[in-house]
């Protein structure tokens, strides 16, 4: 049933999704991390490295979005009801409107901080806010509260993804799984 068998993402956007994957874990885990440490030199070093990390993150989710707009998805099963579709597409579309947003609501808290964003330790970014404790807090919430809710989509995003592979079997995860072919090529 060659029909049935979905068509596999392009190389570029299986390893982008890989590298965004690898980026957002590191970049929350360190996020975790570092805010439990008192000030030190290590603590502001982790919260540089967070920084780049967002900002990677941001370029190469921009990079995967230019190259989405010209390689479409692979169309899901025809057997996958229609409400899972949906899901899938409403979840795809929050993790995207998620990972282009909270870059600039953390370059928006650091502005606000005063404490400015140099990229790699070579280019500083020009900071976006006055220096504002007022407003330094609420942007930490709103940075805050969009990790936690990506965080959320990520981990249902995996759970589908494993009950597709694992229960449906309809070869959903294989088609972003590098060095895997979907069934049936």
């Amino acid at each position: 049933m060659p029909n049935s068998t979905p068509a596999r993402y392009t190389s570029t956007a299986i390893a982008l999704h890989w590298l965004m994957f690898a980026l957002i874990a590191s970049g929350f885990a360190l996020a975790v991390y570092m805010t439990g440490l008192p000030l030190s030199p290590q603590k502001l070093k982790y919260f540089s490295w967070h920084k780049w990390i967002g900002v990677t993150g941001f370029m190469l989710v921009v990079a995967r979005l230019a190259w989405r707009l010209t390689h479409p998805a692979p169309a899901l099963p025809a057997m996958m009801p229609a409400w899972q579709q949906r899901a899938a597409a409403l979840i795809h579309a929050a993790l995207y409107a998620l990972v282009l947003v909270i870059p600039p609501t953390g370059w928006l808290y650091s502005s606000a901080t005063g404490v400015p964003t140099v990229y790699l330790g070579l280019l500083q970014l020009p900071d976006l806010l006055e220096k504002d404790k007022a407003l330094a807090a609420q942007l930490k919430l709103i940075h805050v509260t969009l990790n936690y809710t990506m965080l959320t989509l990520v981990v249902i995003h995996v759970a589908a993804a494993l009950k597709h592979h694992f229960v449906d079997r309809d070869g959903v995860l294989r088609r972003m799984l590098p060095f895997i072919k979907p069934a049936g090529e």
